[in-house]
């Protein structure tokens, strides 16, 4: 047990641990948790998928410059970027690189582990494996909204990164999902074998470690 572990078996991620490169750090968040206390209650999941948009990627929304929108991507690593994508779902991200540089890791896909019921509830959906698979999916699961953006994740509080005890397992990797820029780019991390992961199986057929 790490030292200055919570009575819930939970540990916030030191950012002193993040990677500061953003794929090494789309690929260190899996297996890792995301946390969310809300008033009605504990919630978390265990991360098994994340996307890398990395400095100067023409996919992601630093690609030209610092906004009032997009501010949170150019924080310190281990921050949050909230934003709404087409007007309906909102998409989690965490800031990856030094202060002033625009790049982040979406989180895409989490295995429920704390606060089922409660998800459930947020999602109007019973099936464990729908509760969080796929980045607007598991925002409504968690009820992460704007009001998240800029959040250091890196400290408890209403949503934060933290430690699971668990072995991550085997990391696939293959293009990203949804985006029609860059998209040949080897960025999407997953956890392989998953029933939690997103998108489709024929993916992991581009997965390059697959073919050594």
């Amino acid at each position: 047990m790490k030292p200055g572990r919570r009575q819930d078996g939970h540990l916030p991620l030191a950012r002193s641990e993040l990677p500061i490169d953003t794929v090494a750090l789309a690929r260190y968040l899996i297996g890792k948790l995301l946390v969310r206390e809300a008033p009605e209650g504990f919630v978390s999941g265990r991360i098994v998928e994340t996307e890398a948009y990395v400095v100067g990627d023409a996919a992601g929304h630093a690609y030209r410059g610092m906004t009032q929108r997009n501010h949170s991507l150019f924080l310190e690593r281990g921050h949050a970027y909230v934003y709404l994508a087409y007007g309906v779902s909102y998409m989690l991200n965490v800031s990856s690189e030094t202060p002033g540089t625009g790049a982040g890791v979406l989180i895409r896909a989490l295995e429920p582990l704390d606060g089922v019921s409660i998800m459930q509830l947020n999602r109007g959906v019973a099936r464990l494996r729908d509760l969080a698979r796929g980045p607007g999916r598991l925002t409504a699961a968690l009820r992460v909204d704007r009001s998240l953006d800029g959040i250091d994740l890196c400290r408890e509080g209403p949503l934060w990164l933290g430690w699971c005890d668990r072995e991550p397992g085997e990391i696939g990797q293959s293009v990203r999902i949804g985006i029609s820029r860059d998209a040949n780019r080897l960025l999407r991390f997953y956890l392989r074998n998953s029933p939690f992961v997103s998108g489709p199986k024929s993916l992991a057929e581009q997965d390059p470690s697959l073919n050594k």
